[in-house]
């Protein structure tokens, strides 16, 4: 499937770039040791194609997820084949103590990237889930920016999200809140990063929903009201090696906007992917409704989708990479913006997030409530959109 064509553009958006800078990627990744961290998932393992097919001298890759490791291993040997360095993959936790010691005895990495996340909104619905992803996206960061740097590691990358920037759930928060914290470590470890937009069909995406609600002949649902812009996973990947490689101390890559890159709406992916498969898209007024026509649409090659108004708590109206304040380099690349950031951190501040999160694990029960408060005294401009609906309430 033509996944440009179903996010309306025609393009690689980040060709010339790469074309200009490659003989420098190439360059650097072949004297290069790299530890990829969370790469078997989408944004990982297309950074882990970036990185083997310039022929890294050692190339190690971390994630918790099993299966999908296996799968990238069996994609990258049955499309780039093999190199003459040292492709590795471990299926530990990146916060465990395996990953330490994985980091103390294989001699140094080069370049550490971490592309380990939990990246949906959805992850704010109950005090759990939340202090989970305040333990993936804030400290193990801290934790293994630290041992990067106690290994002697060169330069430490971390994926953030479009979403940091003016945040409104409390993941993009979470984010924005990694970022200050990575000014605070920049001072003694080398750190870029990159904001960018959803990365078209990757792992739990409601693009990547399409495919398995295709695959079992289910209806498609998606809002009409919400417009993002879409990266393919080639571009992601590209992304985050530019600045990986090429990013100076703090700096934090992003998409330019142009005529190469529109916002579109996930109802207009839907039919536009829904015809590529040879099908019609037929509205229904209900996820009800969708449900009892599918049985009837679909063998008519017909298929039932239920667009709506998004009511969901921390879903943002648009997308932007970047806020009033913080200054921009556009000249750099053709379609890639940097932000060379200075973002103000408060050593108090951010040593008082640690304790109060501290003090919160250890509190006998506990609640959504108190997070919230603390990520609004950590982030004055975040303004949390609460509706009290969360996306495990749609279909």
């Amino acid at each position: 499937m033509d996944i440009l064509n179903l996010i309306g553009r025609t393009a690689p958006l980040f060709a010339a770039d790469v074309r200009a800078h490659d003989d420098r990627l190439r360059e650097v990744v072949r004297g290069s040791r790299f530890l990829v961290i969370g790469g078997a998932g989408s944004i990982g393992q297309a950074v882990t194609r970036e990185i083997f097919k310039r022929g890294p001298r050692t190339l190690h890759v971390v994630d918790i997820s099993e299966n999908n490791m296996v799968e990238l291993v069996r994609d990258v040997r049955s499309t780039l084949g093999y190199i003459a360095g040292d492709f590795s993959t471990f299926a530990i936790d990146c916060g465990s103590r395996e990953f330490e010691q994985l980091m103390r005895q294989a001699g140094g990495y080069d370049y550490v990237f971490n592309l380990s996340a939990l990246k949906h909104v959805r992850s704010e619905k109950d005090p759990f889930t939340l202090m989970r992803l305040i333990d993936v996206n804030i400290f193990n960061t801290l934790k293994t920016l630290g041992m990067a740097r106690e290994t002697g590691a060169g330069r430490y990358f971390c994926v953030s999200t479009d979403k940091a920037a003016n945040p409104v759930n409390m993941m993009g928060a979470s984010k924005r809140i990694m970022e200050m914290f990575l000014m605070r470590e920049s001072e003694t470890m080398p750190v870029s990063m990159a904001r960018f937009a959803n990365v078209a069909f990757s792992d739990g995406s409601l693009l990547h929903g399409f495919n398995q609600r295709f695959a079992k002949r289910q209806p498609i649902s998606a809002p009409s009201d919400v417009r993002r812009y879409f990266l393919t996973p080639a571009e992601s990947g590209e992304l985050c090696l530019m600045s990986g490689l090429l990013g100076d101390n703090r700096d934090i890559f992003f998409p330019k906007l142009s005529e190469e890159l529109d916002l579109i709406t996930f109802s207009d992916i839907a039919v536009r992917y829904l015809a590529a498969l040879g099908y019609e898209a037929v509205p229904c007024a209900s996820e009800d409704e969708a449900r009892d026509r599918a049985a009837e649409l679909i063998p008519r090659r017909r298929w039932p989708c239920y667009f709506f108004a998004s009511d969901t708590t921390g879903e943002k109206d648009f997308e932007e990479f970047f806020t009033a304040g913080e200054a921009l380099d556009m000249d750099r690349f053709t379609n890639i913006g940097v932000i060379p950031s200075r973002l103000a951190y408060d050593d108090r501040v951010l040593d008082r997030f640690i304790d109060e999160i501290g003090a919160l694990r250890a509190a006998g029960s506990w609640e959504k409530a108190p997070i919230v408060d603390l990520f609004n005294d950590m982030l004055p401009e975040f303004a949390h959109k609460e509706t009290g609906r969360y996306l495990d309430s749609r279909m």
